[in-house]
């Protein structure tokens, strides 16, 4: 018989792993709401067209597609299958796929409820996803997204609601260093405006990105070789000295972008969020203007946000985001304008591990197991164990009459902290006998003594 498996790029959550994942997502979620955003769930599927073309090349291959059932599959072009034009083929065979993200799903949502939405819409959505990645360390076929929303709103003060949003989530969860970088699309688009080199502008930001590895000569020599011309790097030379406080950062990229109209309204956009956040204060994160950062070009207009762990952590980002014009464009409702950040649950997760920072608390297990001693001790211990739980506190009994030796080895197995034990002698005097299974403490106690315990 074939040991039982599961697909590649899936994983199973042990009990102790969904508590933490959960204690993750709770504080998310709280903020989310402490903010105004209010919580939508779409579908895991969508119709095909909702999501085809949504993602350009790359991300269409990586949807999952569903296979059409019963009648349905009649409609399979088999005359693409023997012309070898094998998209076509498998388009005809499915209608359905499942999400890719959230943020299309959203954008589908906002167009088909238009009439009963309040704008300026805030909306949070917690919910897996699935991409037909090659699964490999840290990237996964299905994982969940943490997404908050604003669309119908062009106003900066979401952005530095933003910022303070990311703040604290992760102040609550005890890290400390967090770096929350910012740039802008207009920056960028000004920086190509004014080396006159449009289309160079990711090799640009690439090259650029690289300058703490690889130095000024070598961020100019991988420059000089994508086609960018001496004349233009000489253009924005102040690019690679940039350094000091943000506002020192903002005032060189006022004077070097002075001459395009799109990049002053970068650099004004940017300098009202900064000085704002400034203002108001950050409690453990830091705000800091990286120009080199580029992700989302192809959809984002505004502010890009991007968010690293404490430098004591190798990890990648773990949160990201920006202000887009036109999702809802894709689906023929134009001119409204959204900003959204997105949490990474799977990375936060591998950081507060490596950093300790889970707290005691998080545990899938129960505070005290109740020994059975039979019939009348275990009515006696589900007295107790119906008003602990009555009053919120995660207890059980140990269901079988077994050798005390066998209910030990099962409560440390499962790592439970106090073993309550009520014989004949306890009933006599209504008490119960309690031992820490951590220190080898023994207490005898009554009711009350143990809610106190245990509380």
């Amino acid at each position: 018989m074939a040991k039982p498996g599961i697909p590649k790029g899936t994983r199973d959550f042990s009990p102790i792993e969904v508590s933490k994942r959960q204690y993750i997502i709770q504080i998310i979620k709280t903020n989310f709401e402490r903010y105004g955003y209010q919580p939508i769930e779409t579908p895991s599927f969508e119709n095909s067209e909702t999501l085809m073309g949504k993602y350009g090349e790359e991300g269409d291959r990586l949807i999952f597609k569903i296979l059409n059932s019963g009648d349905k599959v009649k409609k399979a072009d088999l005359a693409a299958l023997e012309a070898n034009n094998l998209a076509k083929f498998s388009n005809s065979l499915s209608e359905k796929a499942l999400r890719y993200d959230l943020t299309v799903p959203f954008a589908r949502y906002v167009v088909q409820h238009q009439a009963e939405i309040e704008f300026p819409f805030k909306r949070y959505q917690i919910q897996p996803v699935w991409r037909a990645d090659n699964p490999q360390k840290g990237r996964f076929r299905e994982f969940y997204q943490c997404d908050a929303d604003v669309v119908g709103s062009t106003s900066l003060w979401q952005e530095v609601e933003l910022v303070q949003l990311y703040d604290a989530v992760f102040t609550e969860l005890g890290l400390e260093g967090v770096t929350i970088k910012i740039n802008n699309r207009k920056i960028l688009s000004g920086i190509a405006e004014v080396i006159g080199a449009s289309d160079r502008l990711i090799d640009f930001t690439v090259a650029l990105d690289k300058l703490d590895k690889i130095g000024e000569d070598g961020v100019k020599k991988e420059m000089l070789g994508k086609g960018i011309s001496a004349e233009a790097i000489e253009k924005v030379q102040p690019l690679f000295q940039f350094t000091g406080t943000i506002s020192e950062k903002i005032n060189k990229l006022s004077e070097l972008l002075q001459s395009s109209e799109e990049g002053t309204k970068g650099v004004e956009e940017l300098q009202f969020i900064c000085n704002t956040v400034a203002k108001l204060g950050l409690k453990k994160s830091n705000l800091d203007l990286d120009v080199t950062l580029a992700r989302g070009l192809n959809y984002y207009t505004g502010a890009i946000f991007e968010v690293a762990a404490p430098k004591t952590v190798a990890m990648g980002s773990i949160g990201g985001g920006g202000r887009y014009d036109d999702l809802t464009g894709i689906f023929g409702l134009k001119n409204v304008s959204g900003v959204g950040i997105s949490f990474g649950l799977d990375r936060i997760y591998l950081v507060l591990e490596e950093l300790g920072l889970f707290p005691q608390t998080v545990t899938a297990t129960s505070k005290a197991i109740f020994f059975n001693y039979g019939e009348a001790e275990g009515f006696y211990a589900m007295q107790a164990v119906t008003q602990l739980r009555n009053e919120g506190i995660k207890v059980e009994l140990y269901p079988d009459k077994a050798k005390l030796d066998k209910q030990f080895k099962y409560a440390e197995k499962r790592q439970i902290t106090f073993a309550v034990m009520a014989g004949s002698n306890e009933i006599a005097t209504g008490s119960y006998s309690v031992k820490d299974l951590v220190t080898g403490e023994k207490h005898t106690v009554d009711f009350e003594g143990l809610k106190k315990m245990l509380q």
